[in-house]
């Protein structure tokens, strides 16, 4: 069974930093690319970036692009997303999904089957 487990949301500054953890199991996870999402109240889930399974390519939205940083431990089947420079509007829960046979920028929810629970960011101004 897939799964998928997102921590290292929080409550933080704009401006400040937080590192979102997303640990996973089940499937061979350097088989797979992973990719992370938001969705903030009474708006769709969007694409933040994603991680290709083979050589570490990376996909960035725009509007975190400069900001965020996603990395992979394979040896720890684990995802990152390093999140500097804060801002309100990135007050969202953080899902992060795998299963995705392509890397797009943004990524996008429809290519991917498998999800984690999320984690709560939240920015205060």
């Amino acid at each position: 069974e897939v799964q998928l487990v997102e921590s290292g949301g929080g409550l933080v500054q704009a401006g400040g930093s937080l590192r979102l953890s997303c640990a996973a199991s089940g499937f061979t996870f350097d088989d797979h690319a992973i990719g992370w999402f938001r969705q903030a109240p009474g708006k769709e889930r969007e694409g933040v970036s994603c991680i290709s399974s083979s050589d570490g390519s990376t996909r960035y939205a725009d509007s975190v692009k400069g900001r965020f940083a996603i990395s992979r431990d394979n040896a720890k089947n684990t995802v990152y997303l390093q999140m500097n420079s804060l801002k309100p509007e990135d007050t969202a829960v953080y899902y992060c999904a795998t299963g995705s046979s392509t890397l797009q920028q943004p990524p996008r929810t429809q290519d991917y089957p498998y999800w984690g629970q999320g984690t709560q960011v939240t920015v205060s101004s």
